[in-house]
């Protein structure tokens, strides 16, 4: 890449602040590591990330995340990227992973934990506790989860218990769910809303409205991709407006065919404000 090119990137990118974001990649692994068209899409997607929540890594060996890793660095040498990978997950022969694509260069990881499928998740939560100087929290939890559609409302319901086990293991509040949670459509009906403790529990703030779409296919609307902030600290840190989903698909110039063959969705993404910005009143 062109050194004013990544200039310019870097200072796109610090200008919107420090962005978080989740993408379902749709069964990522060796056969779209493998293609060339693909994986250029998605270093795109990801570039745009400082760290970035991957989910439904579809990926036995490892191979296809070191190559997804090889190809951000060398797509972007002013940062060095790193991972973080959950186990896989599910309780039958269908495994999947988490993965915590993020800048070394930037972040540190502190601690992490991995749930349990026992229960209440078809796959365990994956949590990770990050230290980040440049930001104006500095410190703060991603708690990612792949929701089982067959029974999305007691799982989204349980991430709230899931949450309360963070805040006393690591002594924080600032914490962050974000991931495919399949809160839409059928999945979630209108009336099981009033059950879910995540949603109704005024420590926690909903940051991707209901009526957000965050599906590639034209024929779909749903809401599935969330991010939801717990603590008011953590909320003030973010950027007013930035949690949005990212229109790869309008960005890159793709059609639905094309944006199909990367994922069936589109990232949700947020921006946190930058050490020395003036956190938002609440």
């Amino acid at each position: 890449m062109h050194p004013l090119a990544l200039l310019l990137l870097g200072l796109r990118l610090a200008g919107a602040g420090f962005k978080i974001c989740a993408f379902n990649a749709h069964g990522f692994g060796e056969a779209k590591s493998g293609d060339t068209w693909v994986m250029g899409a998605l270093v795109q997607i990801l570039v745009r990330c400082d760290i970035a929540a991957v989910q439904e890594v579809r990926d036995v060996k490892g191979d296809a995340m070191q190559a997804l890793l090889r190809e951000l660095n060398r797509y972007d040498p002013s940062h060095s990227y790193a991972q973080l990978g959950s186990r896989r997950l599910g309780r039958g022969t269908y495994k999947e992973q988490i993965v915590f694509l993020y800048r070394a260069d930037l972040v540190t990881v502190t601690d992490w934990y991995q749930f349990g499928e026992a229960g209440d998740f078809a796959r365990g939560p994956f949590a990770a506790r990050f230290h980040v100087p440049s930001t104006a929290i500095k410190d703060f939890v991603l708690l990612s989860h792949h929701v089982s559609p067959r029974d999305a409302p007691h799982e989204i319901d349980q991430l709230h218990q899931v949450c309360q086990e963070l805040s006393q293991r690591w002594g924080t509040q600032n914490m962050m769910v974000l991931g495919d949670l399949n809160a839409g459509g059928a999945y979630v009906p209108h009336n099981a809303w009033g059950s879910i403790r995540l949603r109704w529990d005024p420590r926690f703030h909903w940051l991707i409205g209901d009526g957000v779409n965050t599906t590639v296919r034209a024929r779909t609307h749903c809401a599935y991709d969330r991010i939801v902030v717990q603590g008011d600290e953590l909320l003030r840190a973010v950027v007013p407006g930035s949690a949005k989903p990212y229109n790869f698909a309008r960005s890159l110039g793709l059609s639905e065919e094309e944006a199909l063959q990367v994922s069936d969705h589109y990232p949700v993404e947020v921006n946190l404000y930058l050490a020395g910005q003036a956190p938002r009143e609440l």
